[in-house]
């Protein structure tokens, strides 16, 4: 027995103690494989399970690794059964992979005859394949690529798919490293990508995956298809390619609710792409418009699940997955997994910011009293209707401004759900406010005159949850968000995690309602920084000087 910060159970979950003098090299080993469940003061929950030791698989980690890194870091003697099924799951990927037959086109290979013999016996599997080529290889029906890694992830068995993919439509791209150049975990990304074919990198906010995106771009030299959040996370992937690569803007064209332009590179939104019309989505052409050598999905974490369905007939082309955590709010990390690709680089937000890459951040939930009205008004509620009650609690306001006032030169953006709320705040700051009815235009020059620091400070909602490059701000508010979205607390930490000029701290300020379901809430989104190393450190609103 040696003295580890880690327990680990036999119903594969692992308890870090988080003072241990060894608790941040233990969580650093067992992020690749382990998904944080719970993350209180003291002790946080991890869960091993199969999704993510076949993630660790594809990125290169193996059996040998966790099973070393769950000894060396256990407090007590590991469960054998525990280390016997590490071993066998991580063994479950690669046992079936597809491959391009020169005879007979895409086929299923194993090497384990039982494992096919079961898998052809599935009755939703089955349709899925042609003839029998031999005992190990049997013929799968090309449109059926995407859907048959979809189904064998669910029945256990996850296919590596080396079946290759078409070089697309050549179009020159070349990174120009004037000034700049790539960092070496960005490098590292977009190799590790390249030599898996298709998959997901995921890097924190601020550490420039757009850059891994233009070395991919770069690598395929080809026609691209970007897809991104919104129009105004498009324009800057347009700003930052045309700076940093070869690419003109007569070469990027815009594909978004204001413009349908169709060109080498196209940079498309979410929303168009699944805007339905008489019932249809009108704008799926789009996917067949050029013969694509890559597709770049950028915060592949929210993808929309009718953007999935479209992907499963694009298994053919390479794909890219760029994101700060593979956490989705609905489950289907798996889709992600068989559609997109596994995950096949990943750096710990910690690492980047030792680095001096990312800005060191403090992360504070201040705790709020509810007044007698407010409580009474929450306590009669309709059950769907407490949460926007305790969220946007008026009594929110005046600690919102002593914040503010506690740091007065600071870059500030306050982040909301909720968009009476964000009015009302934005009145009571003197302060803009910027929102989904915002027009593209007003945005971005509100977000320029931000950046100028003509303006301090910001209201704004989840628009600016994603892809909105805001390196000057250091303070960020948060008064509501979407329940207990972990993905969405992740992007608002980002939006304040680029460098600072002068290596100042970030602040990452959580306002939250006590004895309500906001504190149930706040403690749910807080789980995956926890995982990355960030404390929430918990103040008495009444304790704010100022």
């Amino acid at each position: 027995m040696t003295d580890g910060p880690l327990i680990v159970q036999s119903d594969k979950t692992l308890l870090l103690e988080v003072d241990h003098p060894l608790a941040d090299d233990a969580r650093t080993s067992i992020a690749p494989f382990a998904e944080l469940e719970r993350a209180p003061e003291h002790v946080h929950t991890y869960r091993v399970t199969p999704l993510a030791l076949w993630n660790a698989r594809a990125a290169g980690h193996d059996a040998e690794q966790v099973v070393d890194a769950l000894v060396r870091f256990s407090r007590y003697p590991v469960p054998q059964p525990l280390l016997v099924d590490v071993v066998d799951t991580m063994s479950r990927f690669g046992r079936l992979v597809l491959t391009n037959n020169p005879a007979h086109g895409l086929v299923l290979h194993s090497n384990d005859r039982a494992v096919l013999e079961e898998v052809l016996r599935n009755k939703k599997v089955a349709p899925m394949f042609g003839a029998r080529i031999d005992d190990d290889t049997v013929i799968v029906h090309p449109s059926e690529r995407g859907r048959l890694k979809q189904l064998l992830l669910k029945v256990g068995w996850p296919a590596e798919d080396h079946a290759g993919y078409v070089d697309g439509e050549a179009h020159p791209i070349e990174l120009e490293e004037n000034g700049w150049k790539l960092r070496d975990y960005q490098r590292l990304a977009a190799q590790a990508f390249w030599a898996g074919g298709s998959g997901v990198v995921v890097l924190p906010c601020g550490a420039g995956k757009t850059l891994v995106g233009a070395a991919a771009m770069a690598e395929a030299q080809a026609t691209t298809l970007i897809l991104v959040t919104n129009t105004v996370a498009g324009r800057q992937w347009k700003r930052e390619l045309i700076a940093r690569t070869s690419l003109t803007e007569d070469e990027i064209g815009e594909y978004s609710g204001e413009r349908k332009e169709i060109r080498p590179v196209t940079i498309a939104t979410y929303q168009v792409i699944t805007r339905k019309s008489k019932g249809e989505y009108k704008h799926l052409e789009l996917f067949d418009s050029r013969d694509w050598g890559l597709i770049v999905y950028d915060e592949v974490h929210l993808l929309p699940a009718p953007v999935f369905r479209m992907t499963a007939d694009l298994q053919s082309r390479r794909r890219l997955g760029l994101t700060a955590t593979l956490v989705r709010e609905d489950g289907q990390e798996g889709d992600v997994f068989s559609l997109i690709g596994p995950k096949r680089y990943d750096v710990p937000w910690r690492d980047i910011e030792a680095q001096g890459w990312i800005a060191p951040a403090e992360c504070t939930e201040v705790r709020v009293t509810l007044t007698d009205n407010e409580r009474l008004q929450y306590a009669t509620a309709e059950p769907e209707e407490r949460y926007k009650l305790c969220s946007t609690a008026r009594t929110k306001i005046p600690v919102v401004r002593r914040i503010i006032d506690q740091r007065p030169d600071e870059p500030t953006l306050v982040i909301g759900a909720y968009l009476d709320q964000l009015d009302e705040l934005g009145e009571e700051l003197g302060a803009p406010v910027i929102k989904g009815s915002t027009r593209n235009k007003e945005r971005e020059e509100l977000f320029d005159q931000f950046r100028r620091g003509e303006i301090r400070t910001l209201v704004v909602s989840k628009v600016a949850n994603f892809s909105i490059d805001l390196p000057e701000a250091s303070v960020a508010i948060q008064v509501s968000g979407t329940f207990g979205s972990r993905q969405e607390e992740a992007q608002r930490l980002g939006r304040i995690l680029r460098p600072k000029g002068d290596g100042r701290q970030a602040h990452f300020y959580s306002v939250v309602a006590r004895d309500t379901l906001d504190t149930d809430y706040a403690a749910h989104r807080q789980r995956f920084l926890a995982e990355q190393g960030y404390a929430y450190k918990i103040v008495d609103a009444d304790d704010l000087v100022g």
